[in-house]
């Protein structure tokens, strides 16, 4: 009895000194907050805590509905908030803000001009790289790195993202989109597009980072049997589906022998991906040692080729954790917006006749085989004005400065900021036909950054915009995609609740992200 108070006790004493020293750490925050004379907001727990993470969603939907439930506890405290409030916030405090936490302070910007001044000046407005350790899962990165290392990473990681490397995502692209459509016309409905284009997105990775293809399969074809660490394919996937887990617990406690069967399997997941790209990177290094020339323009040769060039070269830590800092980025990201274009698009038939009109005249009757990357991309600019301005609306990222906010104000975006729109993106003077008349309409540099700015934007932009514009060429310019019409609805009731759903189901996991897509099936039907 008595070794059962002294534990009570110890845990009542832990938990007052937490309790303390939080409160310690929000009064520093706090005066060091007043020092910039913006609006200030609080929050006891830091929104980046990784066992906050894993409970935020939880506790809030108890506290809000308690009596005091409406407070800046529940309004900021969780993944995600800035999609809901958009740029209230900015309404009700101005142009900069700034919100406390036990961690650190986060100043949150909306001004276009403000938001460029921050990005060009990286030497004096550091990239919080501890918002993205999760991605050190494998080894430092340029995600995670500061200061010389990162510039070494960042050079070599610029050089391997080069036009070579892009026309291999032009036509790995144009060979699964091609399969994915095939499979998705044979069915009735498809409650699966996330899944599918989360497939496509995968495979196009594997093929441009490592220069391994695989045939597409859709959901109903695969062997759920499988081991989740028995391929590359498979331990990628088991990693980038449970990175929250690892941010949360880590690979040592991932490796503990008596954790239930799933923990352990992500970890042999990440065994089986190491070794991987162990294999992969000998490969690589040897091929240079011997001087045989290769013309497979993936990212791990050119990394290992680039890397070996370089007087500066990357450890073989660094190359790991690249390469999966590579996979995760533009596997998740390009997944996520291309299931949110895919719903909107079904929501918009009148945009799917939009961009398919651009698509005809731009391709022609030409088989996707002989469409030209260095020819054909630069002139589909409606397909990529799609993504442009679903990401506008749903960016991947989710970190200060306000994306939320600056990408749907209306001083910047009009009378119909939060309106998906993709034709906001080309001049209307211009807006007949498609090809090469048409011309962008950009907004002021800092209005739109969903690829980030400056110094430490995405090396990948263009990898992902290439591999989205192809993906879209294939899928429209012959086919069309609607809501399944449940029984009792119109089709435009259909739509109005597939843009509800995108509304309210969307949601932070690491990355934004429809939480339940498969609520709204689809179907296919020939334009």
């Amino acid at each position: 009895m008595a070794g059962l108070l002294v534990v009570i006790a110890v845990g009542f004493l832990l938990a007052a000194v937490s309790v303390v020293n939080t409160g310690l750490r929000l009064l520093h925050n706090y005066r060091l907050a007043k020092t910039i004379g913006a609006p200030i907001r609080i929050i006891p727990i830091s929104p980046i805590n990784p066992f906050w993470v894993l409970l935020d969603r939880r506790v809030l939907a108890f506290v809000r509905r308690l009596p005091f439930g409406d407070n800046s506890f529940t309004r900021y405290n969780w993944r995600g908030w800035e999609v809901e409030d958009r740029w209230r916030s900015h309404y009700e405090m101005g142009d900069i803000w700034v919100l406390v936490t036990p961690l650190k302070n986060w100043v949150y910007l909306n001004d276009p001009d403000a938001v460029m001044s921050v990005y060009r000046r990286g030497n004096e407005f550091t990239r919080p790289v501890f918002v993205s350790a999760v991605l050190d899962v494998f080894g430092p990165n340029i995600s995670t790195a500061e200061g010389q290392r990162w510039k070494t990473q960042r050079r070599i990681a610029t050089h391997c993202f080069n036009e070579a490397n892009n026309k291999i995502v032009w036509s790995e692209a144009i060979t699964l989109a091609s399969d994915m459509l095939s499979y998705w016309t044979t069915k009735t409905s498809i409650r699966s597009s996330n899944e599918d284009l989360r497939t496509l997105s995968l495979h196009v990775l594997s093929r441009a980072a490592f220069g391994k293809s695989f045939k597409f399969e859709g959901a109903d074809e695969r062997d759920p049997a499988s081991s989740p660490s028995g391929n590359y394919k498979q331990s990628l996937n088991t990693i980038l589906e449970n990175c929250v887990l690892i941010l949360g617990l880590g690979t040592k406690v991932l490796s503990f022998p008596y954790l239930p069967r799933k923990l352990r399997g992500v970890y042999q997941a990440w065994l089986s991906f190491h070794a991987y790209m162990t294999n992969m990177y000998e490969d690589g290094k040897r091929a240079a040692a011997e001087g045989k020339a290769t013309d497979d323009n993936n990212l791990m040769t050119l990394m290992v080729r680039a890397s070996q060039e370089d007087p500066e070269s990357l450890t073989e830590s660094e190359i790991y954790g690249n390469m999966f800092a590579i996979n995760f980025a533009g596997h998740d990201t390009t997944a996520n917006t291309f299931t949110f274009a895919l719903y909107f698009l079904a929501a918009h038939p009148e945009v799917q006749d939009w961009i398919s009109e651009e698509i005809q005249s731009v391709l022609g009757d030409r088989e996707p085989q002989d469409w030209d990357y260095r020819i054909d991309f630069p002139r589909l600019k409606r397909c990529l004005s799609v993504m442009y301005e679903t990401m506008r609306l749903y960016t991947p990222s989710m970190i200060a400065p306000s994306y939320g906010a600056i990408h749907t104000d209306p001083r910047i975006w009009g009378k119909d900021p939060l309106a998906w729109r993709p034709s906001r993106w080309i001049k209307p003077a211009a807006n007949q036909g498609g090809g090469d008349l048409e011309e962008y309409d950009m907004p002021p540099r800092g209005a739109f950054i969903g690829w980030s700015e400056g110094t430490r934007d995405c090396v990948g932009r263009k990898f992902s915009q290439v591999e989205f514009v192809a993906t879209m060429a294939v899928l429209f310019r012959h086919w069309r995609v609607d809501p399944v019409v449940f029984p009792g609805e119109t089709p435009e009731e259909a739509r109005k609740r597939v843009v509800h759903l995108i509304e309210t189901d969307s949601y932070a996991v690491l990355l934004l992200q429809m939480l339940h897509p498969e609520r709204a099936p689809v179907v296919w039907r020939k334009a």
